[in-house]
């Protein structure tokens, strides 16, 4: 659950009255602005489709005009050759890359000649659509959008070729293919904007003949009121939704020579990031008082939360040693705070002296008061983290399930405790001795190397065979030696080289100290001199 701080609160409150007074203001300021920039939006946009529809039907005549030229050029008395032919369909075609190709056909629509030369048409008669109803009806024309036998999309423009006495010779055409780069294409994707902007261009029938992406070139658009306006031959701008659902603002106007629709769109929502500089000047206008107060409270809210704040994110620390301190050096100074704070250092209190308490029985072996595997885990932990070698004996009391069978185990204890009572006695206050279960215990010698870890075994394995024990003779025991870092790098493999070594003094007739190998392999520990 999220919870938010006195600081934040304060800050809110004392914010959220003149927020919502200037937050009206902008609402009302910002409608009226957005507007205006949609209002000039489609404005701009349905000039520029007028202005490009006039440059289409502009472009459409200059090639127009260049195959009149080339048509005059083949009319004569005498027949062209075909070097001739060749080079005229070459020049039109390289000249400014208006034509994706070009063709020569006579009246029968035989090809007479074409570029690029690689087309492989040459001899072959025509059938197409745009070629077929230039040759009928024998006058200049602009085809409608056709899908061609080589599978483009295409628009073939043409001009009829007359001898001297004007009769019909055939004809010399250029094909637009509306897929693939031309002069036409860099006409009309000038207008292509890293905002988003574009334009897209349509026929009668509702074809997209171009669009930024090609792959929808030749595409049936349907319910889009733009295209059903300008093919009524409307000039105008509209706000609607593009078959993305992305909202656009659009303006059209119709080609008038080839009755194309030239639709220029802008997302609305790039149009209107003009909004929010406007916004912000009308802020930075009104804002310079209000940021005035605001520090000012912000100030207020940062004396008055201190205090708590600082209280508060010592909450989860209570367990650490340093809580106690660290609350005590808090400054509070108001009555709420001080209160809160005097009973936290109680609390505090109440509860280290709680924690001590069970924290000693926590990791402490109830019978022989010794710490248990919890406490010894802990240790070797911090000696992990520190990097503290050291010596471990791993010790068991021989045949003590013949002291339990014999005694009772009301004695049986008395020896764990008797036994936990010698190692104490035989080791440092730093060394740690544990019971890890049974009759089993561990020795650790911090700082101690494999030589003195043997030599402390033998003497305490000596003095346990010589003293007498609650059973009223001395029992034995055996011992297993290991070392931290020499016979492995963890600790759990240590432990375990030690009771390796431990159950080999077993197995070797007990009462005696065994020490593991380096190779992880345990030999007996010579006998001492």
């Amino acid at each position: 659950m999220f919870f938010v701080d006195l600081r934040r609160l304060i800050l809110l409150l004392a914010t959220a009255s003149s927020l919502l007074t200037m937050g009206y203001t902008l609402y009302g300021a910002y409608w009226a602005e957005r507007t205006l920039l949609m209002d000039q939006a489609l404005e701009k946009n349905r000039a520029y489709a007028l202005k490009l529809a006039s440059s289409t039907d502009a472009f459409i005549a200059n090639l127009q005009q260049q195959l009149r030229y080339s048509a005059n050029l083949l009319s004569g008395p005498a027949p062209k050759t075909e070097q001739q032919l060749n080079a005229e369909v070459n020049r039109l075609h390289e000249q400014n890359n208006s034509f994706n190709s070009v063709l020569i056909l006579d009246t029968k629509g035989q090809v007479l000649a074409n570029a690029p030369y690689n087309l492989g048409l040459l001899g072959t008669v025509l059938h197409g659509e745009g070629t077929r109803h230039a040759l009928n009806s024998k006058i200049p024309l602009v085809s409608s959008p056709y899908m061609s036998a080589t599978g483009r999309l295409l628009i073939f423009l043409s001009y009829p070729i007359l001898d001297v006495d004007g009769n019909y010779q055939g004809l010399v055409g250029g094909s637009i293919y509306l897929h693939e780069p031309n002069s036409l294409n860099a006409l009309l994707g000038e207008h292509f904007h890293r905002d988003g902007s574009y334009i897209y261009v349509v026929d009668k029938n509702k074809r997209l003949l171009y669009h930024q992406d090609t792959s929808r070139i030749g595409e049936i658009i349907s319910d889009n009121p733009a295209i059903d306006a300008v093919n009524q031959g409307r000039i105008d701008a509209l706000a609607l939704e593009n078959s993305q659902g992305t909202d656009m603002l659009t303006g059209f106007a119709p080609s008038k020579d080839v009755q194309w629709g030239l639709v220029v769109q802008s997302p609305t929502d790039t149009v209107l990031k003009e909004l929010s500089g406007l916004l912000g000047k009308v802020l930075r206008n009104s804002i310079p008082f209000f940021v005035a107060v605001q520090i000012l409270i912000w100030m207020l809210a940062m004396l008055i939360a201190k205090p708590l704040r600082q209280l508060a994110r010592q909450a989860p620390h209570l367990d650490t040693d340093l809580a106690g301190s660290r609350i005590s050096q808090v400054h509070a100074w108001y009555f709420e705070s001080r209160q809160i704070k005097l009973a936290m250092l109680l609390g505090l209190k109440r509860v280290n002296r709680k924690m001590g308490v069970m924290d000693i029985e926590r990791n402490t072996d109830p019978l022989t008061s010794l710490t248990n595997r919890r406490g010894m885990n802990a240790m070797l932990q911090q000696w992990r983290d520190t990097d503290t070698p050291f010596s471990v004996l791993a010790v068991d009391i021989d045949h003590f399930k013949r002291v339990n069978d014999t005694y009772g185990h009301d004695v049986g204890d008395l020896v764990l405790c008797f036994l936990a009572n010698t190692m104490r006695a035989c080791t440092r206050d730093t060394d740690l001795v544990c019971r890890v279960g049974g009759e089993e215990f561990s020795i650790f010698l911090p700082e101690q190397d494999i030589d003195q870890a043997v030599q402390l075994a033998e003497r305490l394995r000596i003095l346990i065979s010589k003293t007498n024990s609650p059973t009223g003779s001395p029992i034995t025991i055996s011992i297993g030696v290991a070392n931290w870092p020499i016979h492995a790098r963890e600790h759990s493999t240590v432990l375990k080289l030690a009771d390796e070594a431990l159950y080999t003094a077993k197995r070797n007739g007990r009462n005696r100290v065994e020490i593991s190998s380096q190779n992880d392999q345990v030999r007996e520990m010579p006998p001492p001199l």
